[in-house]
């Protein structure tokens, strides 16, 4: 074990007794953990496998565009967000980072959590081992915004964040009693029913949301938790009551590292480890409590009885302690320079000197430690039943959106106006009834399109916090998405076919019926795909809209009813056009070559003869149905391929 580290308590024979939340106080004056680790009951576990984290020499810089794009060293400027960050946590203990807004604060934490999207230099090790995907499962991060599921209860939410992230070896209702524990100890009972809420409706309050996050995150028992400003938006109860919870987590045998930004001085005092940035660079590293001796003894002390966290964050501004005029920024300069050098004299060489010296003894520790952890390399649920969990949380989140009266108004009062306007077409105006098919083909080629163009963009930052956290594979959630769908996409149609058919007047025969409208609800699915697959490849609702819009207007001109002669140098879009299959389908179910119609009085003539059927041709249906069911597929696999590239960190 490394030096300076307190190792969390073992537990006899392997086995911990179940505590609940609300019975968390010092036990015998020993630690108890923040929530049931093990139990005498066989199957029931949940592991505790204790990481100390190590950052050294973390240094991150970004480039800052000057003139037009950085195509070169000399049109871009490099800005240093951290400067050599170096620390130790070890189990049981709370860093906290300290620093003005824009100091690198949640950069760093981002860095330690692995969710940094572009490269740095240092080291950042946990246990001796870089980062992988055991430690991310054991990892949990509360993100500075809150991400969750508006049309969710607060149950809701924490219920399924425990079905996908607690072990198979629990129960379902073993995972509830769990999510009942938090809810008691977040103080989230009075809104437990209530849902969170989003810009369009009111839910929970901001506080409240807040106590979700982090519950999500204190439900997997995880072993290094990860807080980026927990406390914003809090009264001071609320946050005093956050931040005695997160101590006791970390009581339990847990790392916790937090970025907060003007802690009160009870909070200050909870706080085992300090990190004090000042744009980008470590002011100060060690104890909370040696904080204030610290600053005194290197000339920086005062005579009034002030909050630490205050005097921390007026020196992180450069302002200078009891200060009273407004301080110049080249007063501010001339500070922070003497903190920084006061930093890389009394605390730097001896920080790397003491973490040289805990690498020389964590050899042994980190082996057993990958040891017991490799069977957690795997998934803790199957594919199976991450789909399973997933579907059932789409289908409760979406519930009031699919089927809200406006879209059933929207299709139904479309499918009675058109069906008046074709009303019993007359089988002689063979050009009136082809244009009902078409408009089938139009209609549900582009309806579906864009509704499904917003799905993956609006769940972006949903799919980033949760994949990131090791939640669920992106398969069994790409899976659950389109099948979750089908219930809106398949209803609605299918009651538009119902109304429109025979109101129309087209041909009344059973079979014919079926046929068609499983033509049209087979292009309802391929529109659908191509949506998603706009939505994953720009996950940008505006670009997305807009190359949906230029992609349906060139599938309408080419869908085969408006231009029947297309110029050979151009045909090929017709054959990327989904209605023009469609259209084509439609025909070839309602009528054959040989079938004829009265063109004019008394005069009858052949269908296949007919201008606009000729040019779309009614054979070799099976092959348009063999494209469409291409298209289906290859639609869906570009969406699935797109939501690989997103980024997670």
């Amino acid at each position: 074990m490394p030096p300076n580290c307190i190792a969390p308590r073992p537990e006899e024979n392997g086995e911990a007794t179940v505590q609940g939340l609300t019975d968390m106080s010092e036990t015998q004056g020993k630690p108890v953990l923040a929530f049931p680790v093990a139990t005498s009951q066989p199957g029931l576990q949940l592991s505790m496998y204790s990481i100390t984290l190590k950052f050294e020499e973390v240094v991150y810089k970004v480039k800052i565009e000057q003139t037009g794009q950085c195509l070169g060293s000399w049109s871009c400027k490099e800005k240093t967000i951290l400067n050599g960050i170096t620390g130790m946590v070890c189990p049981g203990e709370i860093l906290a980072m300290l620093g003005p807004s824009g100091s690198g604060k949640t950069t760093l934490l981002s860095a330690l959590g692995g969710r940094l999207s572009k490269t740095f230099s240092g080291k950042v090790i946990y246990n001796g081992q870089p980062f992988s995907g055991c430690i991310k499962r054991r990892t949990g991060f509360v993100a500075q915004d809150d991400v969750l599921y508006p049309h969710l209860t607060v149950w809701e939410t924490l219920f399924f964040t425990a079905l996908l992230r607690l072990p198979s070896s629990l129960t379902r209702d073993e995972k509830a009693e769990h999510v009942d524990r938090v809810i008691a100890e977040l103080g989230l009972n009075r809104c437990t029913n209530s849902m969170i809420g989003g810009p369009l409706f009111r839910g929970i309050s901001g506080g409240e949301k807040k106590r979700v996050s982090i519950g999500q995150e204190m439900l997997i028992n995880p072993s290094l938790l990860l807080l980026d400003e927990p406390t914003s938006g809090l009264d001071s109860t609320t946050a005093h009551r956050i931040v005695t919870t997160i101590k006791r987590l970390a009581s339990g045998g847990r790392t916790v590292v937090t970025t907060i930004h003007q802690p009160s001085s009870r909070i200050y005092h909870m706080f085992d480890k300090v990190v004090l940035l000042s744009e980008g660079s470590p002011l100060y590293y060690g104890p909370a409590s040696s904080a204030m001796e610290y600053f005194s003894s290197v000339g920086f002390c005062t005579s009034m009885t002030v909050n630490p966290a205050d005097l921390l964050l007026d020196l992180a501004n450069g302002i200078p302690p009891d200060s009273q005029k407004e301080t110049s920024e080249q007063e501010q300069k001339t500070v922070k320079e003497a903190l920084i050098s006061a930093y890389e004299k009394n605390i730097s060489t001896k920080l790397k000197a003491e973490l040289c010296n805990a690498d020389s003894h964590s050899f042994e520790y980190t082996k057993s430690a990958a040891k017991n952890i490799k069977s957690s390399e795997q998934w803790c649920t199957s594919w199976w039943y991450q789909f399973t969990v997933l579907l059932q949380r789409g289908v409760r989140e979406r519930r009031f959106e699919s089927f809200n009266k406006l879209r059933i108004f929207q299709v139904i009062s479309v499918a009675f106006l058109g069906g008046l306007l074709w009303w019993h077409t007359p089988k002689s105006h063979l050009q009136d009834r082809t244009a009902l098919l078409f408009f089938f083909s139009v209609f549900w080629g582009f309806y579906p399109l864009y509704n499904a163009v917003f799905t993956f963009p609006q769940e972006k930052r949903m799919l980033i916090k949760e994949r990131s956290s090791g939640m669920y594979r992106l398969s069994s959630y790409f899976m659950a998405r389109n099948v979750g769908d089908l219930p809106l996409e398949l209803a609605l149609p299918t009651a538009f076919v119902f109304i429109i058919y025979w109101m129309g007047g087209l041909k009344p025969d059973p079979t014919t019926f079926i046929l068609s409208l499983l033509v049209v609800l087979y292009s309802v699915l391929v529109a659908q795909g191509l949506g998603l697959a706009f939505g994953a490849l720009l996950m940008n609702i505006k670009q997305a809209t807009t190359l949906a819009s230029v992609t349906t207007l060139v599938f309408l001109i080419a869908g085969g009813y408006y231009v029947q002669q297309i110029p050979p140098f151009i045909v090929w879009l017709k054959y990327l056009s989904y209605s023009y299959y469609c259209y084509k389908l439609l025909l070839g179910i309602q009528y054959t070559d040989d079938d004829y119609y009265e063109c004019s009085e008394g005069v009858w003539c052949r269908v296949g003869d007919f201008p606009g059927i000729k040019a779309m041709g009614l054979n070799s249906l099976w092959i348009d149905v063999f494209v469409m069911g291409v298209m289906l597929v290859g639609y869906r696999l570009i969406a699935y391929m797109a939501l690989h590239r997103v980024k997670l960190r």
